[in-house]
């Protein structure tokens, strides 16, 4: 009997982003973020936290390369915060920010593990939020100076490059339902923010082919969009949903226009756009990441906007912390989906996890089943994607820590290294050693 393993090159990883687990984020003349000024605004955030110490990873960047050394994994995906970077967003650069990049950098491949880069994981220089921030149509230009800086500085040592990691989200959360920065609720500014992200991404891109090295892409959140019945309605409601989140940014980037749908759902809040943009937004690039954590069982509510697609719960399914339905085949079903729409495209799955509540440690463990189920079941999902022939080369847990989860601040844990926030102490959870077990076996345990 043939074993069922993944392929020996396949590509095994963590993932985090800057904000979430770094603190110190004005340190050594670092500027404020979007989200640094945010968090101080009542009400924004669920249990009054903020990042400013997080997971101090910032001064504990070595201790956390050698926990993730010793998960075994061959890739660490992080972000680098813009604004350490160049704290006016543009203009003179901070060294002291950029070294503290390339020390992680260093001491990643000294312990034999591939820098995954990722240059904007939503947080943005206060500095450019005040003059607009992705509503400037100048913000592609401020994005591609910040790239091209990193890419000069790094890239002799870094081979996988992603320009954004789920623009969708900065768009509606921080546009449509105004709940992240900057807190508004205006269709036409969303429009308008996504195509300029989609246009920062494209001149990200031309920098990056400046020095034929390395792989650059960009990673999206996608989530199958079910109808919750045969409804003509429903299907509808649906399929619109599947435009506003799925296609939003992928047809521009792979197709070279909008989905049909879109002018229609926004209406006179629809931008018109200049056409020669597309051709910057078509720059090819080397790979796709998805992000994946749910799929959306949708009826239709015109109440809703813009898809009008209420999302719909299931009594027989389970729900993660967040709310969130366990549905494990949609992801086979999205990698499949993508093959199908888009071509063969090089894939990672950039994020996939579970916040979950944590039982109490017990001997030095936490004993979090609930997430490893999780994990179990998604790995096998993707396993099931590459058998049928879908080109997917890694996968990475999200999260390596427990951190700061935006909105919800520390009430929502998602990683297999728990974190005491009050003594920085990181605790492997069961998740941690099954992790470590699948990357070993390349795959073997889940089959057994």
């Amino acid at each position: 009997m043939e074993t069922k393993q993944f392929p020996d090159n396949f590509l095994w990883g963590v993932a985090t982003s800057a904000y979430q687990i770094e603190g110190a984020p004005l340190a050594d003349g670092a500027g404020p973020s979007d989200w640094h000024q945010f968090t101080r605004e009542n009400g924004r955030i669920v249990d009054g936290g903020n990042g400013d110490v997080a997971c101090d990873h910032y001064n504990r960047y070595d201790d956390d390369i050698r926990l993730i050394a010793e998960l075994g994994v061959g890739a660490y995906r992080f972000s680098v915060s813009w604004s350490r970077i160049f704290p006016q967003g543009v203009g003179p650069k901070n060294p002291k920010g950029l070294d503290f990049y390339d020390r992680l950098v260093d001491g990643l491949l000294a312990r034999g593990i591939e820098p995954f880069l990722t240059l904007h994981h939503w947080d943005l220089p206060a500095a450019l939020a005040a003059r607009g921030g992705w509503l400037n149509r100048d913000s592609s230009e401020w994005f591609g100076e910040y790239a091209h800086t990193l890419f000069r500085a790094l890239k002799d040592r870094v081979r996988f490059w992603t320009t954004h990691n789920e623009p969708w989200v900065v768009m509606h959360n921080g546009y449509v339902k105004g709940v992240h920065p900057p807190g508004r609720a205006d269709l036409s500014q969303a429009a308008t923010t996504a195509h300029n992200l989609l246009r920062a991404h494209g001149r990200a891109v031309q920098a990056f082919r400046a020095d034929p090295t390395g792989k650059i892409g960009v990673v999206v959140n996608l989530e199958p969009k079910d109808p919750a019945s045969g409804d003509p309605r429903d299907i509808a409601a649906a399929n619109a949903a599947d435009a506003y989140m799925n296609r939003f940014f992928l047809d521009p980037l792979l197709l070279g226009s909008y989905p049909k749908e879109l002018p229609p759902l926004f209406g006179a809040a629809w931008p018109a756009f200049p056409e020669d943009d597309m051709r910057l937004i078509r720059e090819p690039f080397d790979y796709l990441g998805v992000n994946y954590y749910t799929r959306s069982v949708n009826r239709a509510d015109p109440a809703v906007a813009p898809d009008g697609a209420a999302p719909v719960r299931q009594q027989d399914s389970t729900y993660t912390e967040m709310g969130w339905e366990v549905h494990s085949q949609g992801l086979a079903r999205t990698l499949l989906w993508l093959k199908q729409r888009y071509g063969d495209i090089a894939l990672f799955v950039t994020e996939n996890g579970a916040a979950f509540a944590d039982p109490p440690e017990e001997r030095g463990a936490i004993r979090d089943h609930a997430r490893v189920d999780y994990l179990r079941g998604h790995l096998r999902a993707a396993h099931q994607a590459i058998g049928e022939g879908v080109n997917l080369q890694g996968y990475f847990v999200w999260s390596l820590f427990d951190n700061f989860e935006w909105t919800f601040g520390y009430t929502k844990r998602f990683g297999v290294l728990g974190v005491d926030f009050a003594t920085q102490r990181r605790t492997p959870k069961l998740s941690a050693e099954f992790y470590r077990e699948t990357v070993g076996s390349r795959g073997r345990n889940l089959f057994t």
